[in-house]
């Protein structure tokens, strides 16, 4: 067992509330229960001694192993290849069981051998809270019950009947061996519950881990047959697809933008942030990709769930909105660092909580808006007191829009006058005054215009460089930003105008190496943070997306079909692509995968309109 494998060395399972990691040995080293902001239950990822993991590996030396998906699910196998046998774990997560936010969390490791005899070594190893939260055992044969701070874990691990497995205690901890020939198979079944006095879940059998298989099995398929794509690169647009679902907590319909804390953007740096919550901006761009696939439930439920944040309007900032949530709709998301954590391969200081959600980045309005045009009927959706909300915000944008701000990128230097930000307040305004008209709906259009066409000019006139010839980062600077890559998308430009293209070649002279984009220089434009950062994925693919849709496809394709290499072996991405090609960054990244479904988009319908 490696102490710290590469972070793209994982794949992902989950149940729509919450989700883990598991590596490539068989070591499921990542999970937050019962919910993707919870404090962990293991996270050997951030502390290898302290954070707790729960490992199925092969007890013999010089093991092959292979991980994959069963095609078109979140079932996970893990195959491990020895001189004596070849055996898997399929790891999942059960979707059919009760889906209340306080119903206990399931993870199911089936064991199998389909050659020879493999022996498995288990070792179940949960430190609750961040590690910081003691546990008690009590152990039972094949059962084993850990009792941490307002968490039981119950573990049972089921075989052949006539020859039941035994846990054997570690201190608090247990492991056992598990010996299978050709044909036979075991399962671990760990059982989250919320509350020391909740009731220990029923006993697991054969044929109940059988149909909870069977049930999440026929659940993805049947949610990947509503997708409505049907282009060039379906394998990973539906693996981007099921990765974003993942990452969705279904009682809210809230999207995450990771599912990890304290990743490093840089190995032993400390750009190491907390990502399980939901951004507005990222999450919006994450159901307009969902609702571009077909997904329209998935959209709706988002919908509701931002139209209640409108509507409630208490936030940390004061003002109408602020940037990221809990999953629930909380905004409290205090920063605190572990300091009891060494953090990944000694990337301190790790964190959870994110004191950015108390920053302004007046995008987000424009992202709402952006959100919020794309249902196919808004008027049922939201009635009439949705349209209330709305227009109260945008009402109140009008009259507060030309303010620095901190950025998309949550930078800690400083307000700025980012182009980025007075760019999706113009899109605010736009989608708006389309929204009052398309739905003859009550709105002081003439102020909206009016701030609109205000927005426009100066982005015009103060975000463009005449020297650069681009459209740049912020006022007052000639620093580029890849963030503009959106321009076209929301229609501030047309993707063949003069300046986009020439701002286009610029970034691709500062920002681009070998299709691999920067989100901006940070030398260039101080951020107030220490360190560099590698390439980020997200920017890469809007990049791709930018030339399909300014008419140089092969550009695109190529720039596209390079970034796929970049991959994990599952078809994931994290943020951020490292000077080795190594993957950095909290994992997955929901923002990756929604720009690669969206540049995938753009470069069909390019291609399909020169007939390639």
């Amino acid at each position: 067992m490696r102490r710290y494998p590469p972070i793209a060395d994982h794949g992902l399972i989950g149940d729509l509330h919450t989700a883990a990691l598991v590596s490539s040995d068989g070591v499921l080293d990542w999970l937050c229960a019962p919910r993707f902001d919870s404090p962990s239950v293991f996270c050997a990822l951030l502390d290898h001694d302290r954070g707790g993991y729960f490992a199925i590996t092969p007890d013999a030396d010089g093991a092959t192993t292979r991980q994959l998906y069963l095609a078109d699910t979140a079932i996970l196998v893990t195959r491990f290849m020895t001189e004596e046998g070849v055996g898997e774990v399929v790891d999942f997560m059960p979707l059919g069981d009760d889906a209340s936010p306080e119903a206990a969390r399931r993870v199911i490791r089936v064991l199998r051998v389909t050659r020879g005899t493999v022996r498995f070594r288990l070792v179940c190893r949960p430190r609750f809270d961040y590690g910081r939260g003691t546990h008690r055992l009590d152990l039972d044969g094949d059962t084993a019950r850990f009792t941490g701070p307002g968490t039981v874990a119950h573990l049972h691990v089921g075989g052949d009947p006539e020859r039941p497995v035994e846990l054997l205690r570690d201190g608090h901890d247990v492991h056992a061996l598990l010996t299978l020939r050709q044909g036979q198979r075991a399962a671990a079944v760990l059982t989250l519950c919320q509350g020391t006095g909740a009731p220990a879940p029923p006993r697991p059998t054969e044929a109940s881990v059988r149909e909870a298989f069977g049930a999440t099995y026929d659940h993805w398929h049947r949610w990947v047959r509503r997708s409505r794509y049907r282009g060039r690169w379906q394998q990973v647009v539906h693996r981007s697809a099921i990765t974003l679902k993942l990452m969705t907590y279904a009682p809210a319909g809230a999207p995450v933008a990771a599912v990890t804390a304290g990743l490093p953007e840089r190995l032993g740096g400390d750009r190491n942030w907390d990502y399980r919550y939901t951004w507005v901006r990222d999450a919006s761009l994450s159901v307009k990709a969902l609702l571009d696939l077909g997904y329209e439930d998935e959209a709706d439920a988002f919908r509701r769930w931002l139209g209640a944040r409108v509507a409630a309007g208490a936030t940390v900032t004061g003002e109408p909105l602020q940037i990221m949530y809990r999953v629930d709709g909380d905004p409290l998301l205090p920063e605190e660092v572990l300091r009891h954590l060494e953090g990944y391969r000694g990337s301190a200081p790790v964190r959870v909580g994110n004191d950015a959600a108390g920053q302004l980045q007046l995008d987000i309005y424009g992202e709402v808006a952006y959100a919020l045009s794309h249902a196919p009927d808004l008027a049922q959706l939201a009635g009439y007191d949705g349209w209330r909300n709305l227009a109260a915000l945008l009402d109140w944008l009008a009259r507060t829009w030309d303010r620095p701000d901190e950025g998309i990128w949550e930078t800690r230097g400083g307000r700025r006058h980012f182009t980025f930000s007075r760019l999706m307040c113009w899109t605010a305004f736009d989608r708006g005054v389309r929204l009052a008209r398309d739905l003859a709906r009550p709105a002081d259009v003439a102020s909206w215009t009016a701030a609109r066409d205000a927005v426009f000019e100066q982005v015009m006139e103060r975000g463009w460089s005449t020297r650069r010839k681009a459209f740049v980062q912020h006022y007052d600077s000639e620093v580029l930003d890849a963030s503009l890559l959106l321009m076209p998308v929301v229609g501030f430009l047309s993707p063949k105008d003069r300046r986009w293209l020439s701002t286009l070649d610029a970034m691709e002279a500062d920002l681009v190496s070998d299709s691999l984009v920067h989100r901006y220089d940070p030398l260039a434009s101080p951020d107030g943070l220490g360190g560099d950062e590698g390439t980020f994925s997200l920017c890469s693919f809007l990049y791709a997306g930018a030339l399909a849709r300014a008419g140089r496809p092969g550009l695109a394709r190529y720039a596209f079909d390079k970034m796929l290499t970049y991959a994990n072996h599952v078809g994931l991405f994290a943020e951020e692509i490292g000077p080795t090609g190594e993957q950095l960054g909290n994992f997955p990244q929901a923002f990756t995968h929604v720009a690669l479904i969206m540049a995938a988009l753009a470069l069909d319908e390019e291609l399909d309109r020169a007939g390639d």
